[in-house]
């Protein structure tokens, strides 16, 4: 008797199951839906712009069951891409994404090269279809990714960049930003993180196609500010859907649907504070790997003279052109007339135009050429005409730039923007104390002797710099301490009274990071540690001149250790402490320590910044927050003025009447009494205390005198 209940030739998810339990035992039914399949594929090739229900299914159930007979689907994978790179354009949607699918199982397989699946693919970017170009991408960067999980393969990896690096080139222009957003993606991902990828993607900076283009000059500039404020929103609005079901699942019926929804809104809120909780993916190290900078900067600049674009892709343009120059450290002169037509407090995105002045400043321009860009933001900017607001952002402009090339600053300009230090302003103030505070740890000689604050040890060491000049050291500044204090045995308490010290090796004791903070010692405990090591250091001097009776040899020590403080026998300290021996983290504490000392040495009021740590922070970019940091005192709300209040009175008598009695037990007098009283029981009383008339006082007067005489 026949089984009713078998439908495997129409049932093929059933035969599916069944093919990849058992393959052998079904490999007939499998070869009747491959014959099907055959006849279906004949048909289609007819009429490709139909869709075809049955040749989608029998498509994907092959492509599911491929792997089980490999020899009878040897000419199926190419059966596929032929179909696809012949009538792509003109295949209906839902049988090109089937297509596509099939495909990338077979991929997974094994049963298809990735060349051939990646440069099929890479061709369908061309098709009018959104849906699948975004399905594309992300398989493209998904696959590539899984090939260099474990190991770069780098044939392969320089095939698919030849190829990506010909799509740029496409006269589509889907095709072109397609091929361009994958490779940023990549680099991203740090999968093609190379220098080829990075001088393939600045050629797209040349494209045709405005896209492609911005698209370039975005991956050079860093993340795209819309991005964040979208990805911000979204996380506002995840956040208000998490409060929403938390609440429902609070109130409602506790059911299996709200259980597995509360726990995938208790996923989304892990993922997204783990994401706030992530640094700022801040990045340029693209810029870094361009092969040609100066070509670069100069095509770009030759490119933005020409061009007719928008505003906000000229801007794009000067920050690209104002980095590389940065950076690299480029010549382009022609670079600053430019941009200097654009200093005018009017202009839209001045600030922008500001920090793009000032990130293309460096030491090598030459003065005279900066110095027409600095008098014209001084003319345009820092005048009495203008708001203090726009005073402010010129003078923070003028610093940057000069933090960069200090020589473009004359004396004559430098003093006359110092006495902005005064101005009632206070966000002009501070901005004029900045650049005062600059000059003070670079070329104090430029500013005024009152300007100039009480010399230290740091800054009578300042050397100016000519243009051009680099000083370049063969030793550490500052490791003349080791030899002062004995680190080396040549000096200090435990010094031998030859001089010499023991040639030893030294271990060094590499600390891990944990511990790093019991290794490291306080500022103020060396500078003590440094004042002992002084004083013992005088003792041993007292007493060595004690015994020596001979006046001549005291005065020979004295002219030796006055010479021993002189700047040149300190560098042969610093030279010979530098080179004798592998210095230690200790070593390098010790430094520090001496270098802040010279920061405080003859100042009664301790440094806030020391000068070194001012000239190390120099940034390779200018951050707009710099020039637009205008000091001013912030608006409050309500509620911020109350908590301010309260923290001000936090440990402070309660203002009114406070009850000064020695003893606590003791009575009050009716004065005191009557502030507790109801106003009824005493308004006949406050009634007297209104003012009189001159009437009412002589009654008063001449009844008061009738009760004396009375009384006599």
């Amino acid at each position: 008797m026949a089984r009713h209940n078998n439908q495997l030739p129409d049932n093929l998810p059933q035969l599916q199951n069944l093919i990849k339990r058992d393959p052998a035992s079904y490999k007939d039914e499998f070869l009747l839906q491959y014959r099907h399949y055959q006849c279906m594929l004949d048909v289609f090739r007819l009429h490709p712009s139909e869709f075809n229900k049955s040749l989608d299914d029998l498509v994907m159930f092959i492509a599911q069951v491929s792997h089980c007979y490999p020899d009878v689907l040897s000419n199926y994978p190419q059966e596929l891409v032929d179909i696809l790179q012949t009538h792509f354009s003109i295949l209906d949607s839902a049988m090109r994404m089937t297509l596509c699918r099939a495909l990338i199982l077979l991929r997974n397989k094994n049963l298809l090269t990735p060349t051939d699946l990646l440069s099929l693919f890479f061709h369908l970017l061309r098709c009018q279809d959104k849906a699948l170009r975004k399905f594309l991408e992300t398989h493209i960067i998904t696959d590539i990714k899984n090939m260099n999980a474990k190991h770069k393969n780098a044939r392969l990896n320089m095939t698919l960049q030849n190829f990506m690096f010909s799509m740029l080139k496409d006269s589509n222009s889907k095709a072109a930003k397609m091929s361009l957003a994958i490779m940023i993606e990549l680099y991203k991902k740090n999968v093609w993180n190379d220098a080829k990828t990075v001088n393939v993607i600045a050629t797209a900076c040349f494209s045709k196609f405005t896209k492609v283009m911005v698209a370039a000059l975005k991956f050079f500039l860093g993340s795209d500010p819309e991005d964040e404020k979208k990805s911000d929103d979204s996380d506002s609005d995840n956040e208000v859907s998490t409060k929403e079901v938390l609440m429902a699942n609070r109130v409602n019926k506790k059911t299996r649907k709200r259980e597995k929804q509360l726990k995938k809104v208790k996923q989304l809120v892990k993922k997204s504070q783990k994401k706030k909780g992530a640094p700022s993916p801040f990045n340029f190290s693209a810029l870094h790997l361009v092969h040609d900078p100066q070509g670069l900067a100069e095509k770009l600049f030759q490119q933005l003279e020409k061009t007719n674009e928008r505003f906000e892709v000229k801007i794009m343009t000067l920050d690209v052109v104002s980095r590389l120059i940065g950076l690299h450290q480029l010549f382009l002169l022609n670079y600053y007339p430019y941009i200097q037509r654009f200093m005018q407090p009017h202009q839209r995105e001045v600030t922008k135009i500001l920090q793009f002045a000032a990130q293309a400043s460096h030491e090598l321009v030459p003065p005279d050429v900066l110095e027409p860009v600095l008098k014209t933001l001084v003319n345009n900017f820092v005048t009495e005409r203008n708001s203090a607001d726009v005073i402010a952002i010129g003078l923070n402009a003028v610093r940057e730039i000069c933090n960069r090339c200090p020589l473009v600053m004359s004396e004559d300009l430098l003093r006359d923007l110092a006495q902005y230090k005064n101005y009632k302003e206070r966000s002009v103030m501070m901005a004029a104390r900045s650049l005062i505070h600059l000059y003070r740890t670079s070329m104090p000689e430029l500013l005024h002797k009152k300007d100039r604050g009480r010399p230290t040890e740091a800054s009578i060491e300042l050397k100016s710099k000519k243009y051009g000049e680099v000083d370049a050291k063969d030793y550490i500044p500052g490791a003349e301490v080791l030899l002062q204090n004995g680190t080396e045995g040549t000096s200090g308490c435990g010094q031998d009274d030859d001089g010499s010290s023991d040639d030893e090796w030294i271990d060094i004791s590499h600390s891990s990071e944990g511990d790093a903070e019991e290794n490291i010692s306080t500022q103020e405990e060396v500078f003590d540690r440094l004042e002992d090591d002084q004083k013992c250091d005088h003792g041993a001097d007292d007493e060595n001149e004690e015994e020596d009776g001979d006046k001549d040899m005291v005065e020979g020590t004295n002219s030796a250790r006055e010479g021993a403080r002189g700047p040149m026998n300190k560098i042969q300290q610093a030279v010979q402490a530098s080179q004798m021996r592998l210095l230690t983290d200790e070593d390098f504490r010790k430094i520090d320590a001496a270098r802040l000392s010279k920061e405080v040495t003859a100042l009664k009021r301790g440094k806030k910044r020391p000068a070194e740590e001012e000239a190390s922070s120099k940034r390779e970019l200018v951050s707009l927050a710099d020039i637009e940091n205008i000091y001013k005192k912030r608006r409050h709300d309500k509620e911020a003025r109350q908590e301010s209040v309260k923290r001000g009175q936090v440990g402070r008598e309660k203002f009114g009447f406070q009850d000064r009695r020695l003893n606590a037990h003791s009575s009050k007098t009716n004065r005191e009494k009557r502030k507790t009283k109801n106003y009824m029981m005493l308004k006949h009383k406050a009634r007297g205390k209104l003012k009189r008339s001159f009437k009412e006082k002589q009654i008063a007067l001449r009844n008061h005198l009738l009760r004396l005489k009375k009384m006599k």
